[in-house]
C-alpha cells in the first residue's frame, strides 16, 4: 500500500509493507501526528489505538527511512539513523522518497493512504 506523508517540506512517499500490522495501520488513516525527537535517531508519536502485532517478530532493527511501530509504547516511529536490534519494534514499511531529513522532523504530519 502506498501512502503520502505530509509535513511542512512537503509530500513525501512511502510503501507500507503486506502485512497485519501494516494494514492495521492504514486502517487508521488518514491521521494527523505530532512528531517529536527519540535519541537522536527517530522522530515518534503516540497512536491513539493499538496495532494488531499478532503474526510478528518479537523484535526487530530501525533502518534509516523505515516507518515501525513500537509496540510497548503505542508510538509510530520514523527512522531517521539505523537503530539496533530491539524487543518491540515492528517495522510498518519505508519512505521511498531519499531525503529522509526533511520527512523526519518534529511537529505535525498528515499520513494517507493512496488510492
Amino acid at each position: 500500500m502506498q501512502i503520502i506523508i505530509k509535513n511542512k517540506n512537503g509530500e513525501f512517499k512511502a510503501i507500507l509493507d503486506d502485512t497485519l500490522v501494516a494494514r492495521s495501520f492504514a486502517a487508521q488513516l488518514p491521521i494527523v501526528l505530532n512528531l517529536q525527537d527519540y535519541a537522536n535517531a527517530e522522530k515518534y508519536a503516540k497512536l491513539k489505538m493499538p496495532l494488531d502485532i499478532s503474526n510478528s517478530p518479537r523484535g526487530s532493527d530501525g533502518k534509516k527511512g523505515e516507518l515501525s511501530y513500537f509496540a510497548p509504547w503505542q508510538n509510530f516511529v520514523i527512522y531517521y539513523k539505523d537503530q539496533s536490534y530491539y524487543d518491540g519494534i515492528v517495522r510498518l514499511g519505508e519512505i521511498t522518497d531519499e531525503d529522509i531529513a526533511k520527512v523526519a522532523i518534529d511537529g505535525e504530519i498528515k499520513i494517507e493512504l493512496v488510492r
